[in-house]
């Protein structure tokens, strides 16, 4: 389950604000212009279209559709209810909420068109004078202190994401490079082996061979054991470079947890199975994976948590991707998942997803 955060935390006492400052009318204290059962409906339609504006829940047009319905509504509420003398505050705030929907010249025009309505209703309950201006530009300037505050705090939510996102790929790119140089290193290592030793030992096996079709009885036997020594040595040697080219170059389980590790905003919790083995193709493509849903989960996931593993299913491997976000009712993959699917799919995989509850991601790709 996602724990709840600071947005979510200071979302819900700006709501409770709000409902503090337009009380008077439901309670009886404030008698608006209009029907009290009227105006209760202008209120709650701005606070509903207000949080569906912020509520990051489909197309940006229809949120900000969302949020005019929320602002006019808002004006009608104040100018009803001249009287109660907090009210304004439903218009900061839902000026604030502008920087989260429009764009900055509109929220100003926003600010400017509040105040106007706020000055519209002290001048029903006050009438002209000082009182009436000074009314005006103090909401004016809180509305103005508050939304510039919120498009700092916006503008560095956006470069903290870019910059864990330029962290995941710099974090994959590091473990893909030096398990590159590791495999290049060990094929290196491999041929020198077999072009030096291996070719020594081969032409001691057939000097060796020819010595033993020599005449004395006395050298026969220990010309036969250096013989077998030496066919055992290149025997060795043949199975270390073998080896050396066959074994994996880069330590999987800890390559994965490499990408995900220190990633600002998202806990990424890796699992790998003890009896996963996976070759530098195979390895690649998996780093690349994660590299891909870590990245997925901080643009677009809104979540606190996010759990990989990969495990060994039979004659699969099988790489699980699950977290703690908003999810999605129907998943439209873009160039990242079908990314991933490509990759596996020219291993011989497939991927599938699920957005029902969170995002979940599972991928298969056969063992070699």
């Amino acid at each position: 389950m996602r724990r709840i955060g600071p947005d979510e935390w200071s979302g819900l006492a700006m709501l409770i604000v709000c409902l503090g400052a337009g009380s008077p009318v439901p309670l009886g204290l404030v008698t608006p212009a209009v029907p009290v059962p009227l105006w209760v409906v202008l209120f709650l339609t701005s606070m509903v279209a207000a949080v569906a504006a912020v509520a990051e829940v489909g197309p940006l047009a229809a949120r900000r559709a969302a949020y005019a319905v929320a602002v006019v509504a808002g004006w009608a509420v104040v100018v009803t209810a001249p009287q109660a003398g907090l009210l304004p505050v439903l218009l900061v705030v839902l000026a604030a909420l502008g920087a989260e929907v429009v764009r900055p010249p509109v929220d100003l025009a926003v600010v400017a068109l509040n105040t106007g309505v706020i000055a519209l209703a002290a001048h029903r309950n006050h009438g002209d004078g000082v009182e009436l201006v000074m009314m005006a530009a103090f909401y004016a300037l809180i509305q103005l202190a508050t939304l510039f505050s919120l498009t700092a705090i916006r503008r560095e939510r956006r470069l903290r994401r870019e910059l864990a996102r330029a962290h995941v790929d710099l974090q994959a790119a590091s473990v893909l490079l030096a398990g590159s140089a590791r495999a290049a290193e060990r094929l290196r290592i491999s041929r020198e082996l077999h072009d030096l030793i291996g070719h020594q030992l081969t032409v001691l096996t057939l000097e060796l061979e020819t010595a033993r079709h020599r005449r004395g009885e006395a050298a026969r036997e220990h010309v036969e054991r250096a013989n077998r020594v030496a066919r055992g040595v290149l025997a060795d040697v043949r199975v270390t470079v073998g080896a050396l080219r066959a074994g994996p170059a880069t330590d999987l389980a800890e390559a994965l947890r490499e990408v995900g590790r220190d990633v600002p905003g998202l806990d990424v919790v890796v699992e790998v199975g003890d009896d996963v083995e996976a070759d530098e193709e195979q390895t690649a493509a998996l780093v690349r994976a994660v590299q891909e849903i870590v990245t997925n989960t901080l643009r677009h996931a809104g979540a606190d948590e996010l759990r990989v593993g990969v495990a060994r299913d039979g004659d699969t491997i099988r790489l699980t991707a699950t977290d703690d976000g908003r999810g999605a009712a129907e998943v439209v993959p873009g160039n990242g998942l079908r990314g991933i699917a490509e990759r596996f799919a020219a291993l011989g995989g497939d991927v599938g997803y699920d957005g029902t509850s969170g995002f979940r991601l599972t991928a298969r790709m056969p063992v070699r």
